[in-house]
């Protein structure tokens, strides 16, 4: 654990370094320095320093953004050195939700270097004014890039719209001021005896709320069933452990523990997209999902007339499906049945074709006349691509199901909820036509325990030949 944090950090820091140091160098060369003999009097008096101090480095290699370079890099090397900039702990007591401390307390550090270096290697004939601003803009990056939390905020992840739920804490104890759960709401608090209606409990309001933390107090209890361990590990979200005792493990995982007001603070997250994890995924979203909704709007206009020439208004529907953790969206799709064909389902039960609670018929009668075509290529699924921008569901992943359907799933199923939902998936091009919804869980497990984005790369690369391929083209 203590190798991936250092490569963690390392990875940061020498994204930080190009950042900045191209931020910098960038905004000196246009708006800090204008005159080209100011440029030239800078130069001489940075070789001058060399001949008089370090006349062992090459002349060749003397340049201002050498040295600005230089500037950013020792700056980063003191920020690091800094708890406060270089580690987030879930686990501190929190009672402020603002970043503007965090913000001022960079500011500082950075205007104070800055000056400094600017005296020490004589940098002169700089704008004033321009130099003020250049003073607010290098901390706002550095704020950005702090941690994952305010880039996830900006992406469309905000850990203050997360919930949680607490079994055994009182309300008014002091651990609600811990970072991880000041910042999140907590949306039910249980008091139970046996530990094993955790299990329980949480499975029926993850079926009708989302949630993102589940927090248990064991009290004076040492050991954990085995049970709940393997549910709480397989169940992909934020977990918090708080007891008297040290609490034993029946398997051996990566935590944190932590000796809190003599009480022990166990803390684990699954959550599969989360921090890093989930920008990186919902940049690779936002970049491909512009692209192909700006190659393919003119025949998803095409298909929008065809079904209103058909069938008249609407041309595309909302439909309200579970999305990341439980969380209702409005997802889009071509209309593709007469109005009002979802009322006609429980008339049509009969005919349905899969298993549990999956529905879907051959040959449904409810079709619009043409529309089949629509539905085999997947093309009425091409509107999602704007649910693919706002938000709610990636290019790929599990498929989003209705309400209705959720509530069917038992505790195992529900872990198809802790990843976005996509427009393609493993299921899409291996077996689309399944009958059988142990099928398409057996393929959303597997996404869920490999997933990575060469995953998500490699499975939208198969995307478009598994449409031409009659065994799991869509019927």
């Amino acid at each position: 654990m203590k190798i991936n944090s250092l490569i963690k950090y390392i990875v940061r820091f020498l994204f930080l370094q190009v950042v900045v140091s191209y931020l910098t160098i960038w905004y000196f060369d246009n708006f800090l320095i204008f005159a080209e003999e100011d440029k030239y009097n800078l130069y001489l008096s940075l070789v001058e320093d060399r001949n008089r101090f370090v006349p062992f480095i090459p002349v060749e290699v003397i340049t201002v953004d050498l040295i600005l370079i230089l500037i950013v890099f020792l700056f980063l090397v003191v920020l690091y050195s800094t708890k406060f900039y270089t580690y987030v702990n879930e686990l501190d007591y929190s009672y402020e939700k603002s970043y503007l401390d965090e913000y001022f307390s960079i500011y500082l550090l950075w205007n104070s270097f800055l000056f400094s270096s600017f005296l020490i290697f004589r940098f002169s004939g700089l704008s004033r004014g321009n130099l003020l601003i250049f003073t607010f803009l290098v901390p706002l990056v550095l704020l950005l890039f702090r941690n994952s939390e305010l880039l996830s905020t900006m992406l469309g992840r905000s850990i203050i719209n997360e919930n949680f739920i607490t079994f055994n804490l009182n309300n008014e104890s002091i651990y609600r001021n811990l970072r991880i759960m000041s910042f999140r709401k907590n949306i039910e608090n249980y008091f139970i005896k046996d530990f094993l209606e955790v299990i329980k409990k949480t499975d029926e309001i993850n079926k009708i709320l989302n949630i993102n933390l589940v927090v248990i107090n064991f009290e004076n209890q040492t050991n954990i069933e085995e049970a709940l361990e393997k549910y709480l590990l397989n169940l992909n979200k934020k977990i918090l452990l708080i007891s008297k005792n040290k609490i034993n493990f029946n398997k051996n995982f990566i935590y944190r523990e932590e000796f809190i007001n003599d009480q022990y603070f166990v803390y684990f997250n699954n959550d599969i997209q989360y921090g890093s994890k989930f920008i990186l995924k919902r940049v690779t979203d936002l970049i491909l999902g512009t692209i192909a909704l700006f190659v393919l709007t003119p025949f998803m206009l095409l298909i929008y007339f065809f079904i209103i020439l058909r069938n008249g208004f609407p041309g595309i529907i909302k439909q309200d499906r579970v999305g990341l953790h439980g969380k209702n969206f409005k997802m889009y799709k071509f209309r593709t049945m007469i109005n009002n064909s979802h009322e006609l389902r429980k008339d049509l039960e009969s005919l349905n074709d899969k298993t549990g609670p999956l529905f879907k018929i051959d040959n449904d009668p409810r079709l619009i006349k043409g529309s089949l075509f629509l539905r085999k290529y997947s093309l009425d699924e091409l509107p999602q691509l704007f649910n693919v921008i706002k938000g709610n569901m990636s290019l790929v992943g599990p498929r989003p199901l209705f309400n209705t359907d959720t509530k069917l799933f038992n505790e195992s199923y529900m872990r198809r909820l802790n990843v976005l939902p996509g427009m393609t998936g493993l299921l899409q091009i291996n077996d689309r036509n399944a009958d059988d919804f142990e099928t398409w869980f057996k393929y959303d497990v597997e996404y869920i325990e490999n997933w990575s984005l060469y995953l998500d790369l490699k499975i939208i690369l198969k995307t478009l030949p598994s449409l031409f391929n009659k065994k799991i083209q869509g019927k």
